[in-house]
């Protein structure tokens, strides 16, 4: 009997989800795992299952994503998304409304670091009025931006202002033509539809902008044990894929090519809950290892390989 079916057995005797105290024992178990070689079986992200929530906007064709799960940010993760913006060439906006202090007048964003990037431009955008959200000349930047940056803090007050509103529509669209959306934190939450919005065990849901789409992503992951909340919401919503994604690492997604890749010093989780066409399944993945998203809700498998970064 392996480790991970004693704990499932002791979660049945006690009551406790089972699927919770298997994917918990993961965290007290990653020191063995970083030196095993782990055979991942990543597959893709199918769209949400009959019955879940409408979409009032399109879904993102192209582009890619960097979803940073909070931390420092390192120079590896900041070079990536600008050389995925267009280097030189990068426009970056910055929206920084999730932070607790970006609407004090006095209020500077810091961005000496990316400008030291030698970008094209740098600009920034917030406000807490959705009707300017809605303005053709606010949103403006983003029609001509190559790259977005979504700032920490609090995903619940990013996504009030700017879900289902010219922003999020600008933001697919910027997908669309090929462009770079990276976020960390309260960023990284806002990627996707249903939105972890807090909570400790006992996840609290929100509607974030569907920019990944049958997923859902939590971050901090494991410097604040937060795979019972992750499992948490997958209990809700059977039908999406869960993405825990810890400090100082990010998750690069190619949605065109439907390919995944993970940079940084630590680890991302892949959990897919158990349905009736599939059994349950999870995926650990550390920096260097790349997947194809051909088959992860279904029983498709794809080969590993090592990506240079």
């Amino acid at each position: 009997m392996t480790l991970l079916d004693r704990l499932e057995v002791v979660g049945r005797a006690t009551g406790r989800n089972a699927s919770a105290w298997r994917l918990a024992g993961l965290a007290g178990v990653l020191g063995v795992l970083a030196v095993v070689c782990v055979n991942l079986a990543i597959s893709a992200m199918e769209p949400p299952a009959e019955g879940a929530s409408p979409q009032s906007l399109p879904r993102p064709k192209g582009g890619s994503l960097l979803i940073c799960g909070g931390g420092k940010l390192s120079d590896l993760i900041r070079d990536r998304f600008v050389q995925l913006a267009g280097g030189s060439n990068a426009k970056i906006v910055f929206i920084p409304t999730a932070l607790r202090d970006a609407n004090r007048p006095r209020f500077t964003l810091n961005l000496d670091a990316w400008k030291n990037q030698h970008v094209a431009s740098i600009r920034i955008l917030h406000t807490l009025s959705r009707a300017t959200a809605n303005d053709p000349a606010f949103v403006k930047p983003l029609a001509e931006a190559t790259g977005v940056w979504l700032c920490g803090g609090n995903q619940n007050v990013l996504t009030e202002v700017y879900a289902d509103t010219e922003v999020e529509r600008q933001l697919k669209g910027l997908l669309d033509r090929g462009g770079t959306i990276g976020g960390t934190s309260a960023g990284a939450s806002a990627m996707t539809r249903v939105m972890i919005a807090g909570g400790r065990d006992h996840a609290q849901t929100g509607r974030g902008f569907d920019l990944l789409p049958g997923a859902v992503v939590d971050q901090h992951f494991l410097r604040r044990n937060r795979v019972s909340r992750l499992v948490d919401v997958l209990s809700d919503h059977p039908d999406l894929v869960g993405f825990g994604i810890d400090e100082g690492t990010a998750l690069w997604i190619d949605l065109k090519a439907r390919r995944l890749s993970v940079l940084g010093d630590s680890y991302v989780f892949a959990y897919v809950p158990a349905a009736s066409n599939r059994p349950e399944r999870f995926e650990i993945m550390k920096a260097g290892d790349e997947a194809n998203l051909s088959a992860l809700q279904g029983s498709g498998n794809a080969v590993v390989s090592r990506i240079d970064l």
